[in-house]
């Protein structure tokens, strides 16, 4: 499959690499892991390259997506961008600038900093931020020493914060 022989080449570049084989488990990665570059087929099977695409910008703006797609007449690649994408290489190409490709977006992705993170049903907002340190998991939340920031402690919803 190209999608084993893009994942392998990219691990030989150095990259830690996922591979999903229908749009589905993409989404399903995305919604748990954080990636900085996702590879995508427009022509996935399950949820559509498309789709996924725009559930890629709109939860996970510091991922850099990369379309990679036989879809190659300018307005394909036009749409493409339009979604969302960051990057557009139709298909055949070449591994080499691939690779590099993926290098410059990650490159890229590394610059961006959120100030509170989500995912999974968890939000946290670290020490020095808005709420100084809270991480919040459904339904309840828990505060976060600054001191010991790998220590949270569970809090009642109703409960006032803890100094």
């Amino acid at each position: 499959m190209l999608a084993d022989a893009v994942a392998e080449w990219l691990r030989r570049e150095s990259f830690a690499v996922d591979v999903a084989y229908d749009g589905d488990a993409g989404q399903e990665r995305i919604s748990i892991y954080s990636y900085d570059v996702v590879v995508l087929d427009r022509d996935l099977p399950g949820m559509s390259g498309n789709q996924l695409c725009r559930s890629i910008t709109s939860c996970c703006p510091q991922t850099r997506v990369l379309m990679l797609t036989a879809a190659a007449a300018v307005r394909e690649r036009v749409a493409g961008l339009a979604l969302g994408a960051d990057d557009y290489v139709t298909k055949p190409f070449a591994m080499v600038e691939l690779a590099a490709r993926v290098h410059a977006l990650a490159r890229r992705s590394a610059a961006w900093q959120p100030t509170t993170l989500a995912r999974g049903g968890v939000t946290l907002d670290p020490p020095g931020t808005k709420s100084s340190g809270t991480a919040i998991t459904s339904p309840s939340p828990a505060r976060c020493s600054p001191s010991s920031p790998n220590t949270c402690a569970p809090m009642a919803p109703s409960s006032p914060p803890r100094t």
